[in-house]
């Protein structure tokens, strides 16, 4: 995938969305996705990286629990042959719900 699938991708589960986070005060109402790249964990040999495996997390980002939310995300990832791991949390100084998808993708030049 390219980093521009990735986004269109996020973008279909027809949620306001951003990349790693919203400018202050400029969120939406939840629900809402945050996407980002943490990091990477690259297969290597002869100190060379010569698969470039990309960490990706999408956030989903809920008032209360939301089903519907979550089953949207998880259909878009499923279409999009996407194997995830998926953890819930509460922010309880926001009162928020977290969905965490991680996931990691081969990312493409093109």
């Amino acid at each position: 995938m390219t980093f521009e699938e990735i986004k269109t991708m996020v973008e279909s589960v027809g949620l306001p969305y951003t990349y790693y986070q919203w400018p202050v005060k400029e969120a939406p109402a939840p629900p809402y996705l945050i996407f980002y790249y943490p990091g990477r964990d690259d297969d290597a040999a002869d100190n060379v990286n010569y698969g470039l495996i990309t960490n990706l997390m999408i956030e989903l980002y809920t008032d209360e629990k939301d089903f519907a939310s979550e089953a949207a995300v998880e259909s878009v990832l499923t279409a999009n042959k996407m194997f995830f791991d998926k953890t819930e949390s509460y922010i309880t100084s926001e009162r928020m719900y977290e969905v965490l998808y991680e996931m990691e993708v081969t990312i493409n030049a093109n």
